[in-house]
């Protein structure tokens, strides 16, 4: 089962988390504000992903690991600040008080600029190959930037309201605001690994189809989803007049996109094999079929 091997990736993550702010002198508070979203919980999908394809392709999971929990810290990073009361004005997060309303607004600016840097402080203290690390660096600063998840938030901010958006609009918006760090957790994993560029590649398609895939399952959670197991309300999406996949398309059609999603994931694993290709195929049918 897909969530229980997840469950076991998740908790060599969390481990690594629990810790990783320890060594780093900073004012109380904000370490506090910090750990408080850091560790607020979630799936950690992403730095999982980097860490299997790395394992996947013959990298040393231990070795990546920094790495790929510094692409949870720019996760939970955009989290904090997509919650403040100038972007989506949410006050739940995972079911707790969101960053600001724990905190105030200037200790969660300050505090998601601190996940954001230090996560490539993580990043680049890998014991791997610098030209590794370098290279998969450089492919997160892209996918958390303005060409990527900063770009794509902007463009929501944009398309809130406007009546405007068509399939192809909100499919380019989620391809940067969600599914490029997706991607790029998928890609960094390979590059990490010392990975052919074709096999790049395939890390390259996994992430992106498995990116549009989550976010219209977010989509359709919020419509039919219970609010107990998402920790936020239900029907946020709608009160704040955004648009998404049901909106636009329904709730039937947005479900086959999705599961067309899922069969193009699986399909750039195919001549892949073992427990890391098969955990990968199980994950994108799960990503789709959640109920948190």
């Amino acid at each position: 089962m897909p969530k229980q091997r997840l469950e076991l990736y998740r908790r060599e993550v969390e481990s690594f988390l629990e810790q990783c702010l320890d060594a780093r002198r900073m004012p109380a508070t904000l370490y506090e504000s910090m750990r408080y979203s850091l560790l607020a919980g979630g799936k950690r999908v992403r730095p999982v992903l980097c860490l299997v394809w790395a394992e996947l392709l013959g990298g040393d999971r231990q070795a990546v690991l920094p790495f790929a929990s510094g692409l949870e810290c720019i996760h939970t990073y955009s989290l904090v600040h997509d919650d403040l009361p100038a972007m989506d004005d949410d006050d739940l997060r995972r079911g707790k008080p969101s960053n600001h309303k724990q905190f105030g607004e200037a200790m969660a600016i300050l505090a998601g600029d601190g996940l954001l840097t230090h996560a490539f402080e993580l990043m680049l203290h890998a014991d791997l190959p610098a030209e590794r690390l370098v290279r998969a660096a450089g492919l997160v600063a892209g996918a958390a930037g303005a060409s990527g998840m900063i770009g794509g938030q902007v463009t929501d901010i944009q398309l809130t309201g406007s009546g405007a958006t068509n399939v192809e609009d909100l499919r380019a918006m989620h391809g940067m605001k969600t599914g490029a760090l997706l991607q790029v957790a998928c890609t960094s994993g390979a590059v990490l690994a010392g990975a052919i560029e074709e096999d790049i590649q395939r890390a390259a398609t996994y992430g992106g189809a498995l990116g549009l895939a989550f976010q219209v399952a977010d989509d359709i959670l919020d419509v039919v989803g219970d609010e107990a197991a998402l920790g936020k309300p239900v029907g946020s999406d709608q009160g704040a007049d955004k648009v998404t996949y049901p909106a636009l398309m329904g709730l039937d059609k947005s479900k086959s996109l999705g599961q067309e999603m899922v069969a193009q994931a699986q399909e750039a694993l195919q001549g892949k094999s073992g427990p890391q290709a098969d955990f990968l195929s199980d994950l994108a049918q799960y990503v789709m079929d959640r109920t948190e």
